[in-house]
C-alpha cells in the first residue's frame, strides 16, 4: 500500500477494552521496564523494535483484531503501519496509549518485585551498552572482597547500589573509632561490632534486594577458595602483602579477575591482574612486585596514615572495573596499572607486562602450591 499510515485506525483506550475482551490481541509495544511500573491487564509485552522484526511470533493470524498500545500512542501508530505494511488487515493504535488509560481508571496489572527493579536500575538501563540484558548480568553476579575497610568501603557500596547479586565479604577485624574517617560503611553506632557485619547492616540498608555473605574470618590458603571459589570477579581490598600475594596465587589457579587497589598516605594505585584466564598474555600481582618490599618502605596506614577520602577514589576504581568485568565493557586495566596523586590531582598510568620466568603465571606453568605467605613476606 501506498501510504498505510492513513489506514491506521485510532481507538479510546475504552473502545480497546472493549474489543480485546470481545476477543482482540491487546499488544503493549513498550520496553520491558516501562511495563514493569503498570501495563493494561490482560496485554501481551512485545516491545515494538521485538514486534516489527518477527511479528508473527506474536501474531500469527494477520486477521486477527490487534490493538496497539504504547506509553502516550506515538509508538504503537508507527508499529500499527509497519503491521500494515507487513499485510496484517485489522490493526488499531490506541490514542493517548497507557497515560490515558490509566487516567480513566482502565483495569491495570503490576508486578511489584519487577517494578522496584526497574524502577531501582533505571538509570543504568537506559544505556545501550547495559540495558536490561546487562542489569540481569549483575544480578546474577558474584563478586568476593576481602577487606571491608578503606577500599572495601566505597568499592562494596557501589556494587551494592549497581545490582550486583551477590557479595561476599571477608574480614576479621572489628570497627575502630579510628576507621572511621575513611571506612564509609561504618558508623560510630558500630564501634567494636565485626565489620562484616557492620557491611552487611549498611549495605542491606541500601539495597535489600542484594544478598551479602559475609564472613568474619582472617583469609588463609585453607579457606581462600572456599571464600573467593564462586565468585566472578575478586577485589583486593586487603592491607597487608601476605594477603595480597594469596589472593593473587589463589585467583591465579582459580582463573578469577583480581581487582587490585592499595592506598598509601595520599597516593593510590590499582589495576586489573587476569593472568589465571589469560596465561602469558596478562601479568599477574608478582609480576609487578616478584618479592614484597621491606617494612620500612611500605608502612601500613597506622603508621603513616592516609588522607580520608583518598580509598575512597581507589575504591570507586576498584568498583568501576569490577562491574567493567561483569559486563564486559569497555577496556579493563588489565596490564596497566593506573597512579593516583591526591596532593596533585593527576593520574598516570605504567604499562605492565607478564613476566615469562613469573613463578605463578608463566604460561604452561602448574600452579607451585601455596606458601607461607608471612613467612615469605618476612623474609624480605
Amino acid at each position: 500500500m501506498d501510504n498505510p499510515t492513513m489506514d491506521v485506525e485510532l481507538i479510546s483506550p475504552a473502545e480497546a477494552l472493549r474489543r480485546q475482551r470481545a476477543g482482540g490481541v491487546l499488544v503493549d509495544v513498550r520496553e520491558s521496564h516501562e511495563r514493569a511500573a503498570g501495563h493494561a491487564e490482560g496485554a501481551l509485552g512485545v516491545a515494538r523494535g521485538e514486534l516489527e522484526s518477527d511479528p508473527d511470533a506474536t501474531l500469527p493470524d494477520r486477521d486477527a483484531d490487534v490493538l496497539l498500545l504504547c506509553q502516550g500512542g506515538a509508538r504503537s501508530l508507527k508499529a500499527a503501519q509497519a503491521l500494515l505494511a507487513a499485510g496484517y488487515q485489522h490493526v488499531a493504535s490506541v490514542e493517548g496509549g497507557t497515560t490515558r488509560w490509566i487516567a480513566e481508571g482502565l483495569p491495570l496489572a503490576r508486578d511489584p518485585v519487577q517494578a522496584e527493579f526497574y524502577d531501582r536500575y533505571s538509570r543504568h538501563m537506559r544505556l545501550p551498552e547495559v540495558g536490561e540484558a546487562g542489569q540481569r548480568r549483575l544480578q546474577a553476579a558474584r563478586v568476593a572482597m576481602v577487606g571491608a575497610g578503606g577500599l572495601g568501603s566505597p568499592a562494596a557500596y557501589y556494587l551494592a547500589a549497581a545490582g550486583v547479586g551477590t557479595i561476599v565479604l571477608a574480614d576479621d577485624d572489628v570497627v575502630d573509632r579510628s576507621n572511621l574517617q575513611r571506612q564509609v560503611l561504618h558508623t560510630d553506632a558500630r564501634i567494636g561490632m565485626a565489620k562484616v557485619e557492620s557491611a552487611r547492616i549498611a549495605l542491606t540498608a541500601l539495597n535489600p534486594q542484594v544478598v551479602i555473605e559475609a564472613f568474619p574470618e582472617r583469609i588463609t590458603a585453607d579457606n581462600v577458595e572456599r571464600l573467593i571459589g564462586t565468585a566472578d570477579v575478586v577485589i583486593d581490598g586487603a592491607d597487608n602483602f601476605p594477603v595480597r600475594y594469596l589472593l593473587n596465587d589463589a585467583c591465579v589457579k582459580l582463573a578469577k579477575p583480581l581487582v587490585y587497589g592499595a592506598v598509601h598516605r595520599f597516593e593510590g594505585q590499582t589495576s586489573v591482574f587476569d593472568a589465571g584466564r589469560r596465561r602469558g598474555q596478562a601479568p599477574c600481582y608478582r609480576c609487578l612486585f616478584p618479592e614484597p618490599p621491606p617494612p620500612e618502605a611500605a608502612p601500613n596506614c597506622a603508621e603513616a596514615g592516609v588522607l580520608g577520602v583518598l580509598p575512597g577514589v581507589i575504591g570507586l576504581l576498584q568498583a568501576t572495573e569490577a562491574i567493567k568485568l561483569i559486563l564486559e565493557l569497555g577496556e579493563p586495566l588489565s596490564g596497566r596499572l593506573l597512579h593516583f596523586d591526591a596532593l596533585s590531582m593527576r593520574f598516570r598510568e605504567t604499562r605492565l607486562s607478564a613476566d615469562p620466568d613469573c613463578v605463578v603465571c608463566a604460561a604452561g606453568r602448574a600452579f607451585p602450591g601455596y606458601i607461607d605467605y608471612q613467612q615469605f613476606c618476612a623474609a624480605h
